[in-house]
């Protein structure tokens, strides 16, 4: 019981970063109206706060393990609640979207600080099996929870709330967290290193920007190319710093980590294609069905369930499957199901018919979105799991911004002059094309997962960490093997 409290209150860290990125989605019509937003800026309501979260991760997970992940978690939580309480108060663009640049950099510090906390906290094996699916359901949950909170708080408070609802829940964590959470004891030694931050942060903040600017300004525009050029410049240099710095901001011998560098892929392909799908459920119910925010926040009841379903799902398939095994499943079944929601999206449709599709994404997504954190955790020394979280939530991230500026590329559809049914079918035909790329594209995680070699111990499970650090005699290392205990261990 002891265990039950900390998980909560990392879960509820998971929650307020995931639902961030769509608890504004259904309030954007009313932000643009009255705080007068013209068509072009109110994308930086979204992209204000993507930006510098994909761009700062690494860093966040830097400094959990130099100062302490209590700490960072505290001083993220803080810094969230200060910039929503900020976000509330702005009545004008430059304002609201500094704070949601604010908001931006509190949960690239508050994200490596929880996912770390959840691996350093619990022993590898079940009992981290278990705390991953429960934080995994907070996070996959809270994106679809954010849409539902979202049309909620417009429709009956106005769009103000959807900021000021933050304040007293990071209020609440900050101080909880004193209680419950492992101390941090001493800090670590050694310098943080400037160099690699600087590139590194910069890099990834450049690439994420001209990947979300792409669709909207041109990808042969100036300002695209300039970023994707100063991406391209920085993140060379950051590698170079990595492989000659003498305490880098992320060892290079992490990426030679089984788990971790599979785990980073498996994650870059779902944040490319799963992780887009409820942005274009939310156009499909506003702009073809004609919800309102109220109602299409509560018809993301639906996806929001089963994924919860799949993320606490993934705790018992591994010790049966590995993680291979699960991690395959997920990706099939999330395939399948987003296969089956893109052919039945249509201008003629309604919610019922998306039913089946709408439980197959989300049991798939679920499940796949625990077992790939797990994956990427396991086998790294606990003194650089924050970094290993910063990487993880990085490339999450940034997949994440490349895939919805191509497959909004792809959803594009020529509708000038159109208005009633004719608008409707163009832009249900769009949405339709998009998720099916997704669904089709998401297989190359099952590929990834497929080909990543599981050596069994002599129990019939999957290798530990602690079976090889006790001798065990199956041979290997810890990362070239599901690092999770089988059924029924310890």
């Amino acid at each position: 019981m002891r265990s039950a409290f900390p998980l909560m209150l990392l879960g509820l860290g998971s929650s307020i970063t995931a639902l961030d990125f769509t608890v504004v989605y259904v309030a954007l019509p009313q932000i643009a109206h009255e705080a007068g937003f013209s068509p072009y800026a109110l994308q930086w309501v979204v992209s204000g706060y993507a930006v510098p979260f994909g761009g700062f991760l690494l860093l966040g997970g830097r400094l959990s393990d130099r100062l302490g992940r209590r700490r960072m978690f505290v001083a993220g939580l803080l810094l969230y609640g200060v910039a929503s309480l900020l976000g509330g108060l702005a009545s004008s663009p430059v304002p609201l979207i500094c704070a949601r640049a604010l908001q931006g950099l509190g949960g690239a510090v508050l994200m490596p600080a929880t996912l770390s906390l959840v691996v350093t906290m619990f022993e590898e094996g079940p009992a981290r099996n278990r705390a991953m699916s429960v934080w995994a359901a907070c996070g996959a949950a809270g994106l679809s929870l954010g849409a539902l909170l979202g049309g909620v708080l417009t429709g009956a408070f106005g769009w103000k709330a959807v900021f000021f609802v933050n304040v007293p829940l990071t209020a609440v964590g900050a101080a909880a967290a004193f209680a419950v959470l492992t101390p941090d004891g001493p800090r670590r030694p050694g310098a943080i290193d400037l160099p690699g931050a600087l590139t590194g942060t910069t890099g990834v903040t450049a690439l994420v920007f001209a990947v979300a600017q792409g669709p909207r300004w041109g990808w042969r525009s100036p300002g695209v190319l300039a970023s994707a050029v100063a991406a391209a410049g920085l993140l060379a240099a950051f590698l170079v710093i990595e492989a000659r710095g003498r305490d880098p901001l992320l060892p290079p011998r992490l990426l030679a980590v089984r788990n971790t560098a599979t785990g980073a892929g498996v994650i870059l392909v779902y944040g490319l294609t799963l992780q887009c799908v409820p942005y274009f459920l939310t156009l499909h119910f506003q702009d073809v069905l004609g919800y309102d925010a109220i109602t299409s926040g509560l018809a993301f009841l639906g996806p929001t369930l089963t994924i919860t379903v799949g993320n606490l799902a993934a705790e018992r398939l591994i010790p049966r499957l590995g993680l291979r095994g699960t991690l395959v499943f997920g990706v099939a079944v999330g395939a399948a199901g987003t296969a089956v929601l893109a052919w039945r999206l249509s201008a003629d449709g309604s919610y019922l018919g998306l039913l089946a599709g709408l439980a197959g994404f989300g049991l798939g997504a679920g499940v796949w979105f625990s077992a790939m954190f797990i994956l990427a955790s396991t086998g790294a020394a606990p003194q650089e799991q924050g970094v290993v979280s910063g990487l993880s939530s990085t490339v999450l991230q940034a997949g994440s911004a490349a895939g919805l500026a191509v497959l909004v590329a792809v959803a594009g559809r020529d509708t000038a002059g159109l208005t009633g049914e004719a608008l409707r079918a163009a832009t249900s035909d769009g949405l339709r094309s998009a998720v099916l790329v997704a669904a089709v594209v998401s297989l190359a995680g099952a590929a990834l997962a497929a080909l990543r070699p599981a050596r069994r111990n002599r129990a019939g499970g999957d290798r530990t960490v602690k079976d090889l650090a006790q001798g065990d005699p199956a041979g290997g290392d810890p990362a070239g093997g599901d690092s999770v205990a089988p059924a029924g261990r310890a």
